[in-house]
């Protein structure tokens, strides 16, 4: 994996985790002080718009990052980050695909069940993001 690959995955997940875990505060933890105000906070919809628009780039740099990374990993059987690499590519794609049926779902019970399954995958995918990180910095520090 190149420099300019690894600088583009870690951005995007910096970007698009970020926007995600602000929208998520403001979705469950914030209140308004107007108790007819659709939103719980000024931002809620710019940090909506925000993690919408830049989530196609972790969808890119995890396609990047699979071919240049994963798939040759696995290939050569290397156990070194096996745990943490996987559960990244096993959170991937339903936390790719529940974020777009979160989007285009009509009936308000599909989408509660489209939010908490985007939930679930995103933190999954955010603390195995983290977890692989610290794994590497920890195996340079004793190399």
């Amino acid at each position: 994996m190149s420099r300019t690959e690894a600088w583009f995955h870690h951005s995007s997940n910096l970007l698009v985790g970020g926007t995600g875990l602000i929208y998520a505060w403001i979705l469950f933890f914030a209140t308004s002080d107007d108790e007819f105000s659709v939103w719980n906070h000024p931002w809620q919809g710019i940090a909506h718009d925000l993690h919408l628009v830049l989530a196609p780039l972790l969808a890119l740099s995890f396609g990047i990052i699979w071919v240049a990374h994963a798939s040759k990993r696995l290939r050569q059987k290397q156990k070194r980050g096996r745990a943490t690499g996987m559960a990244l590519c096993i959170s991937f794609l339903p936390m790719l695909f529940s974020a777009y049926f979160l989007q285009v779902a009509v009936d308000e019970e599909w989408r509660s069940i489209w939010k908490w399954i985007h939930l679930a995958t995103s933190l999954l995918w955010v603390a195995g993001y983290v977890m692989h990180q610290l794994r590497r910095k920890r195996e340079r520090k004793t190399a």
